[in-house]
């Protein structure tokens, strides 16, 4: 037995309301957005899985270092698929590479490091809320391609103020 899949893109997935359908989604596919600089595809929304979960395609370029963070109240999983990352999450530490899954939970500190190449990952967080900040702060990408040197980024207080919004504190 067959099945023909429902392809859909989170365009064209209803934004607002629970998704009442599956879609498919090709590796590029997804709403792209320019985001504290990276590339970062939103993949499932939180509104379509009733603040379950979100899936965000996030492409980092190298030396890419965000700072220590907590998520008050969403476990993360990073899938990494291309590139490798040297990982913080309380008092541990991993070197991650291709096909390598990394539980962060919640309410505990982690960071990540990107050394020497693009690094690509799916991240996961559930309940929802990292995808609806990347779409709060972040600028829709015209393609595929990392944000320039003089790309537009929000101010420090911006950042704060809506990271915290969505569950994300400093560590």
């Amino acid at each position: 037995m067959s099945f023909t899949p429902h392809t859909a893109s989170p365009a064209t997935q209803p934004a607002t309301q629970p998704a009442t359908r599956g879609y498919v989604l090709g590796p590029d596919e997804g709403n792209p957005y320019h985001w504290l600089g990276t590339l970062s595809l939103t993949k499932v929304m939180g509104s379509v899985t009733t603040g379950n979960l979100d899936i965000v395609d996030h492409r980092v370029p190298p030396g890419y270092a965000p700072p220590p963070h907590v998520h008050r109240d969403s476990d993360e999983v990073f899938f990494l698929i291309d590139g490798h990352l040297e990982v913080h999450c309380g008092d541990d530490a991993w070197e991650a590479g291709p096909g390598s899954l990394l539980f962060l939970p919640r309410g505990v500190p982690h960071r990540f490091v990107n050394a020497d190449q693009p690094a690509r990952t799916l991240l996961i967080n559930a309940p929802a809320s990292f995808a609806d900040l990347v779409v709060a702060i972040g600028d829709p990408a015209p393609g595929l391609d990392m944000p320039g040197p003089d790309a537009p980024v929000p101010s420090t207080e911006e950042i704060f103020a809506q990271s915290q919004w969505y569950g994300i504190n400093p560590a």
